[in-house]
């Protein structure tokens, strides 16, 4: 039960994407990046294949993803500039490039990234924070607080099979429960 809510300040968000641009790990980092402009899940960026980018219609097709059916999600512009900007990795020993955006050991898929965590210490952020799910809280958080995306919007973005999952995602930052009352007032 995966019940804990995890936001970011702005102060906390920038040193985050400062950590990220100065990590040199090859794959973390735009792991992360991705996650914060798609809201995409660890497992859906493990399984993620060239294959599966759509840059003109502009949608990354989620095959196998948590809720078992596959699914196809809107592919930001930031979202595609990332992804058109990452190199595809060559299997060593091969003339072959890996099928996976992100992948794993000689090119197959991958299991396990840890090194999320070591940018995460590098910003500064509390060890409680998991860098991929707290960037996909951070991603919803975002949309519910714009008042521009609706709930519903942002169940099918997330691939939420159920409205209240989502609602424990989007949680609204004190800024936006703020602007909320002083509608009442005006």
């Amino acid at each position: 039960r995966n019940e804990v809510t995890e936001d970011l300040t702005p102060e906390q968000l920038n040193s985050l994407l400062l950590a990220i641009e100065s990590d040199k790990h090859p794959i973390a980092g735009n792991m992360m990046k991705l996650a914060l402009f798609s809201g995409m899940r660890r497992g859906e960026m493990f399984k993620l294949k060239w294959k599966h980018l759509d840059f003109n219609k502009n949608i990354i097709e989620l095959k196998d993803p948590k809720g078992g059916k596959d699914q196809k999600i809107p592919m930001s512009q930031a979202a595609k500039e990332l992804l058109q900007s990452i190199t595809k990795t060559k299997i060593a020993g091969t003339t072959q490039t890996s099928p996976f955006v992100f992948p794993g050991r000689w090119g197959r898929q991958r299991t396990i990234l840890t090194h999320t965590k070591v940018i995460r210490d590098n910003a500064g952020l509390p060890k409680t924070w998991r860098p991929l799910h707290g960037l996909r809280h951070y991603y919803a958080t975002t949309l519910a607080n714009s008042g521009k995306v609706s709930m519903y919007k942002l169940q099918r973005l997330l691939t939420h099979k159920n409205p209240t999952t989502t609602q424990r995602y989007a949680h609204l930052r004190d800024k936006a429960m703020k602007e909320a009352s002083d509608v009442a007032g005006e």
